[in-house]
């Protein structure tokens, strides 16, 4: 089964500089690893990451969001991560608004 794709309603049409990748997986062990090892192989950068396992009717699932810096690999990286048999579904978010942004000052010194 091939994830599917999805905008988020408030993407611009311009690609931002930082981006946020929210994944919906299979939640069972191993998953963070092939994700974690897909961006490793390819020399993708990974500024954040974030996991919570989810309800759902089909299974045990988890919501991965990933912070991407990657403006010009970024259909790349969303192929890529397409074609992992864990991942259910791929949305792009902007930076603002996002988990990422929301969490920030639990990060910053």
């Amino acid at each position: 089964m091939s994830a599917q794709i999805m905008e988020s309603n408030t993407t611009s049409a311009a690609t931002p500089a930082k981006s946020v990748l929210k994944l919906i997986v299979n939640n069972h062990a191993g998953v963070m690893s092939h994700v974690c090892g897909l961006f490793s192989r390819r020399s993708y950068n990974l500024e954040g990451i974030m996991v919570m396992p989810i309800e759902s009717e089909q299974g045990k699932r988890s919501c991965i969001w990933l912070l991407l810096d990657e403006k010009d690999k970024l259909p790349q990286i969303i192929q890529q991560t397409q074609k992992l048999v864990d991942v259910l579904s791929i949305e792009r978010h902007p930076l603002s608004g996002s988990v990422f942004e929301k969490t920030n000052d639990y990060f910053t010194a």
